[in-house]
């Protein structure tokens, strides 16, 4: 079971395992998480807007983009102080992750960046991974973060290579690979995924997973996004994603990429806790926390710590597994 290290996968092989009997899925899914992954543990990360609204892309998905009519007002980038204390208060509610979004179309080399850069150092010097997603970047302005201490930045594929013009005319395909390579170069960890509901097929979807697996190496976090629809996108009246539709992403994932961090993303706060229940049996080991995933909502801190005591999951450290000092500690089984 432990095939999916440094082999190159076809796309044949990831729909076969990704049509799978649902119930068989999981259970190789589950399987493949236990060799990896410490079972019943979870990442607890928060995501804040640290820029909103304004943005030029035409994503059409995004309430942020500035050329749709949705209720999110333009702001400017928020102080350093501020985002600190987010960050702080995130860490006292159990976060071990703090990611920080910018409505950018593209990092810019000014002074927003030189901001950007100090809220990064701040967040490491707390001790938590710290994760940005700014939009496109060069070498350069990655190596900056890198230095400033950046863990892991987020840059999704969104979807298949196929069915990315129906969703994004304002930037290729190949500009997102060509940041994750940026990212990749300067050894900060690559996030990367997707978000299913937006019309897509299946085999687009198959279709964005073989283009994650058979990147140089496997993106050490996946965010599956379920389309929140927003008013005033292209997307509104998309109808929700099942959750076996999640199910299906998750499982197919944690088979592939067997020691990625495969994160239950937007979405969740229309999922029950026995929908999140079957994410977690499918491989998810990694949620976002707090009342809003950028400018979507999300469930509230406690309705998650109630759902973790209620499912008996611990949250998982941050840095795990990386450096003798954070070495891989198997959770003793009650």
């Amino acid at each position: 079971m432990t095939q999916g290290f440094n082999k190159h996968w076809t796309r044949e092989e990831i729909s076969g395992i990704y049509n799978m009997p649902v119930l068989e899925l999981m259970y190789r899914a589950a399987t493949v998480h236990r060799e990896h992954h410490a079972t019943g543990e979870v990442q607890v990360c928060t995501l804040l807007s640290v820029k909103t609204g304004g943005c030029p892309e035409d994503c059409a998905y995004c309430p942020q983009a500035a050329r749709y009519h949705t209720n999110v007002k333009v702001e400017k980038l928020l102080e350093v102080d501020e985002v600190l204390q987010a960050a702080s208060n995130a860490k006292i509610n159990g976060s071990t992750r703090f990611c920080m979004g910018a409505a950018w179309r593209e990092v810019r080399d000014n002074r927003d960046f030189d901001k950007v850069l100090q809220m990064v150092d701040g967040v490491n010097k707390m001790g938590m991974e710290v994760c940005c997603t700014l939009g496109m970047l060069t070498e350069e302005q990655a190596e900056k973060l890198k230095n400033a201490g950046l863990y892991a930045y987020n840059h999704n594929l969104d979807t298949s290579e196929e069915h990315y013009d129906k969703i994004i005319s304002t930037r290729t395909y190949d500009d997102r690979l060509d940041t994750l390579e940026n990212v990749r170069k300067a050894k900060i960890h690559v996030c990367s995924g997707g978000i299913i509901g937006m019309g897509e097929s299946h085999e687009d979807r198959i279709g964005m997973l073989h283009t994650l697996v058979n990147l140089p190496e496997h993106p050490e976090s996946v965010p599956v996004n379920a389309l929140v629809p927003v008013e005033g996108t292209p997307l509104e009246d998309q109808p929700r994603v099942s959750v076996w539709e999640m199910v299906r992403m998750i499982a197919t994932a944690r088979i592939i990429m067997p020691k990625a961090m495969v994160r239950l993303s937007a979405g969740r706060v229309r999922m029950s806790v026995e929908e999140q229940a079957l994410c977690f049996m499918a491989g998810a080991n990694s949620i976002f926390a707090g009342d809003k995933l950028l400018t979507t909502p999300n469930p509230e801190v406690n309705e998650d710590q109630n759902m973790f005591e209620l499912l008996g999951l611990k949250p998982r450290e941050a840095f795990k597994g990386e450096g003798e000092a954070l070495r891989f500690e198997q959770i003793p089984q009650h």
